[in-house]
């Protein structure tokens, strides 16, 4: 007994140790997140979104994201675009037209990522991982609520 207190007790320093301070972590903490639902429009326009979070960047950001469905072998891009990381939480919204027919009501597969593009050795832009995400989401027919 007094063995597994001894290992909690290092444990529990070590984690201490080595973790850094709130307002460090506060400070550099990027996320994505991914709505639990999309939309899949009659003529074919999806429509995803959710949030994301980053700072701390010198160089542009994008966030990208693709979906597959399970009828479909196929993952396809949705859309991606350069973002403001300025420490603050942003909504994110990424339509396609794709051909109707092409995604259906039901469930999906999303992948959200948000890169950097820092510049590296010799001047060469290295991409730089903020936040990735993938996440089971479902598809509804109709267009987006629109929101006030």
């Amino acid at each position: 007994m007094w063995f597994s207190r001894a290992v909690g007790a290092a444990v529990c320093a070590a984690m201490m140790l080595t973790a850094p301070s709130a307002s460090a972590a506060a400070w550099s903490y990027s996320y994505v997140t991914i709505d639990a639902r999309g939309h899949v429009a009659e003529d074919g326009t999806l429509t995803l979104s959710g949030t994301y979070r980053c700072d701390k960047t010198s160089g542009p950001v994008y966030l990208a994201s693709n979906i597959r469905q399970s009828h479909s072998r196929v993952t396809y891009a949705v859309n991606g675009a350069t973002v403001v990381c300025d420490g603050d939480e942003h909504e994110w919204v990424h339509t396609n037209r794709a051909q109707p027919g092409r995604h259906r009501a039901g469930p999906a597969s999303v992948k959200v990522n948000l890169m950097e593009l820092r510049t590296g050795i010799n001047g060469l832009p290295t991409p730089y991982w903020h936040a990735k995400r993938e996440q089971d989401i479902t598809l509804v027919e109709g267009t987006p609520p629109v929101q006030d």
